[in-house]
């Protein structure tokens, strides 16, 4: 206890001095014994003595690790500050104070925990009736995590509790979380959901130790039940109107989009109205109409088909070709965009005769517009000429609210003859002399008249057009005007062709007659005399020989004659006479031949060789003549025995 203090008015030191001095050496804390801190906050450690002063303070942890903190002495206080706290810090730190021989020490346990956020509540998709989704509750940053307990309610029901009790493998923040999938109904509208986060430290009085997130539930119901209204029909005359509309069951309520879906298969957008309104309908108009009714979580989609002008235009008619005359044609008869096509018939008639019928009932699972045809092959004579092809096209629909029911066609049948019996009419002649002129005129029987075509065959039998009038006329021919001429009769049907040769005759021109090797020769010479004639074909070539007593006609070859060792009596005027269909022309030469005693060099080297060769070849010759006459006499011939017998 300690002793009883006076207090006098005046002397406050002394009594300060006197309560001191009566006091005993003590030391506290604060806090006293733990202290449990968020990770990140600042925090104080302090030491305080009594009954000593100044004492000595010194500060340490029971493993001897750093004290990761400021120290701060202050008369009796000494402060350990820590900032921030950490895992660093977590231990039991012993201040220790010495006043003279006196030593006190006082620990404080340090505890750290992390819990810094509320939860947070993931959903693993939106909330759609009927369909499973997973709700994820996260604690993030927790620390120690294995006082950490969770609770995850809808309403006032839980769903799940969880504790983590496993042990901790170091210190470090962790993030903890709770799953927990269930089916959301029609009565979670307007409920939360609630996650709920508990530390369990209770040792020490600290705020908070239990967090919680509220999410409250967005439930959604995917369309359905999508429903269209058509009005007046589905089924539509060319130029008239129609009013769709389409509605959606949903949550929140679907969103309307009409398309129209295209032949790729893709939707084309029309509007984003409930109604969709088509004024001025077209043939292309028709098609299927998409309706989709769209929200958050999903869509659905109803169709309707439009079917504009079922029996819109009247039939087509074609032909594979013209009309010919005895030649096979095919008459097609086309019903565009008809629907239903399997009520659909179809009648060809040529004249009165039908000639073809046709129904379509195969067609009876289409349901699009359809192109269909009938198909018939005959024979056209040129009694066809002016009957009427009938294409008549019935579509059998007795409720259909709409006129015509029966469309048809006529083409009026013009058959055509290919052209035939082309002729050709020359004059005056084909055979011409050159100079005078000449009419080819062509004609060619046909329906319709055939065309006429004037060529000229041209060496590599290639055709070059002349004329496209019926005559040809050619004046002051020449021999190149010589050739192939070709008249061809041209229709729809053909072409039919005649040739004429036309032959330019041209009188003999341009004689040449020479006399080789000279007009002057001498006795004994040989002498060529040769007629020749310019380029005219069909040439006759007559040489003569001019004389008082009368011509002599030459046996002349190719227009030469040759004279071998001419005489004196060859010296005269030849003559040659060329002529042809159209005419002749002549020319003459003057062969002067020399006698010998006019020559003086009449010995001449050339004719001494030749006389000496003379002599060796005559009794060579005689004497192959005598053993073949002797050997025709035995029987048989015998060279030795020839010589042996002349020896």
């Amino acid at each position: 206890m300690p002793r009883k203090m006076f207090v006098i008015f005046g002397a406050s030191n002394i009594l300060c001095m006197v309560f001191t001095i009566s006091q005993a050496f003590k030391i506290e804390t604060f806090p006293e014994n733990k202290i449990v801190a968020q990770i990140g906050d600042v925090v104080s450690l302090t030491c305080r003595t009594t009954g000593c002063e100044p004492p000595s303070f010194s500060w340490r942890t029971h493993l001897d690790s750093p004290l990761n903190g400021q120290v701060r002495n202050e008369g009796s206080n000494s402060t350990l500050t820590m900032d921030p706290v950490g895992f660093r810090n977590e231990y039991s730190y012993l201040c220790t104070a010495i006043c003279g021989s006196e030593k006190r020490e006082k620990g404080i346990q340090v505890e750290i925990y992390s819990f810094p956020k509320d939860p947070e509540i993931r959903l693993s998709g939106p909330l759609e009736v009927g369909k499973p989704v997973t709700v994820t509750c996260l604690v993030p940053d927790v620390y120690p995590f294995d006082r950490l307990e969770m609770n995850l309610l809808k309403g006032n029901h839980l769903l799940q509790n969880k504790d983590f009790v496993e042990p901790m493998e170091r210190k470090s923040l962790e993030t903890k979380s709770l799953e927990v999938t269930f089916t959301p109904t029609n009565e979670d509208i307007g409920k939360a959901l609630v996650c709920q986060a508990k530390l369990h430290i209770d040792e020490i009085d600290f705020k908070p130790k239990e967090r919680e997130t509220t999410k409250k539930l967005q439930v959604y119901i995917s369309p359905k039940n999508t429903v269209i209204s058509v009005n007046p029909s589905t089924r539509l005359q060319e130029g008239g109107s129609v009013t769709m509309t389409c509605s959606s069951e949903g949550l929140p309520a679907p969103q309307i989009f009409w398309s129209k879906k295209l032949d790729n298969g893709n939707l084309q957008l029309l509007s984003g109205n409930s109604t969709l309104t088509l004024i001025a309908m077209r043939t292309e108009d028709s098609g299927i109409y998409v309706c989709e009714g769209v929200n958050q979580v999903g869509k659905n989609g109803k169709e309707v088909e439009l079917i504009v002008q079922a029996f819109p235009r009247d039939p087509e008619i074609e032909m594979s070709g013209l009309p010919v005359n005895g030649n096979p044609v095919t008459v097609s008869c086309r019903v565009p965009n008809v629907y239903p096509s399997d009520r659909l018939e179809i009648e060809l008639l040529k004249g009165e005769s039908i000639i073809g019928n046709k129904n379509f009932l195969e067609n009876i699972d289409k349901k699009y517009l359809e192109t269909e045809s009938l198909d018939m092959t005959f024979i056209p004579t040129t009694e066809d000429t002016g009957t009427v092809l009938v294409c008549l096209a019935k579509l059998h629909i007795d409720e259909m609210e709409f006129e015509p029911k029966q469309r048809q066609s006529t083409q009026t049948l013009y058959v055509n003859v290919a052209p035939r019996d082309t002729t050709i009419l020359v004059s005056p002649s084909s055979i011409l002399e050159e100079g005078s002129s000449v009419n080819m005129t062509c004609s060619s029987n046909g329906l319709p008249a055939p065309k006429i075509l004037w060529s000229r065959q041209l060496n590599n039998g290639h055709l070059q057009p002349l004329s496209e009038n019926s005559t040809l006329t050619l004046t002051s021919t020449k021999m190149e005007d010589s050739g192939v001429y070709v008249c061809e009769g041209i229709n729809q049907a053909g072409i039919d062709r005649k040739e004429v040769e036309l032959i330019i005759q041209v009188a003999p021109k341009d004689i040449q007659l020479t006399a080789f090797p000279s007009e002057s020769v001498k006795e004994g010479d040989t002498v060529i005399i040769s007629c020749t004639c310019g380029n005219v074909p069909k040439t006759w070539i007559i040489l003569k020989k001019k004389a008082e007593t009368g011509d002599t006609v030459l046996q002349s070859r190719d227009g030469a004659y040759t004279i071998h060792k001419v005489q004196l009596e060859d010296a005269g005027v030849y003559e040659c006479e060329s002529k042809n269909e159209v005419g002749l022309q002549l020319r003459s030469l003057t062969l002067d031949v020399k006698g010998r005693g006019n020559y003086q060099d009449y010995f001449s080297p050339e004719l001494l060789v030749l006389y000496c060769s003379s002599s060796l070849i005559i009794p060579a010759i005689g004497m192959i003549i005598y053993f073949a006459r002797r050997a025709n006499m035995k029987g048989s011939y015998s060279l030795v025995e020839a010589q042996k017998s002349k020896v």
